[in-house]
């Protein structure tokens, strides 16, 4: 993994978490215990900060920064997918954010919300918790079932063991 430390500031990782050796880590950012960070990651903290929860999956692609003296918040347990950009205040806790969404400048994405493949969340826009989003710009089409939540949680807990899979099992040839 590519580690930077920026002005003084040295990301910090996480017991048990998993960060790819193509992931970039940059600067003021705390990922938790036992997140996966995938291939080609960047996570950039020079700006501002980043937080990110533990158990959070942050897929392959996925680019996280924050507007100059922000942080951005990441909870526990969010699934970021494939390629997303996020720019945000916050994501709260179990939030799902699908492949190639965006998350923009000061927007905040609520507890169990899921925000759907390619969803464009705008500058300053508030995702209330349990909804689910879609399009461009991101309108609300239904709220979270009891049903995708258990979905979720078990994705979620695929990625905890895939975190310690890689550990141990991931070799370089």
């Amino acid at each position: 993994m590519a580690v930077y430390s920026f002005e003084g500031k040295v990301p910090e990782i996480g017991k048990g978490a998993y960060v790819h050796e193509s992931a970039q880590i940059v600067g003021d950012v705390v990922i938790g215990e036992e997140c996966f960070i995938g291939a080609g990651a960047i996570i950039r903290g020079d700006y501002g900060a980043i937080r990110i929860g533990p158990r959070t999956a942050v897929e392959e692609g996925c680019i996280i920064h924050a507007p100059p003296r922000t942080t951005c918040k990441i909870g526990k347990d969010v699934t970021i997918g494939h390629g997303a950009i996020i720019h945000c205040a916050k994501i709260e806790d179990f939030a799902v954010i699908g492949m190639g969404a965006i998350i923009s400048i000061s927007s905040v994405v609520g507890k169990w919300a899921i925000v759907g493949e390619g969803g464009v969340v705008t500058t300053d826009r508030r995702i209330p918790p349990r909804k689910v989003v879609a399009g461009y710009p991101a309108g609300i089409v239904g709220d979270t079932t009891e049903e995708q939540q258990n979905f979720w949680s078990r994705r979620k807990e695929m990625y905890v063991e895939l975190c310690h899979r890689y550990q141990k099992g991931l070799e370089k040839l």
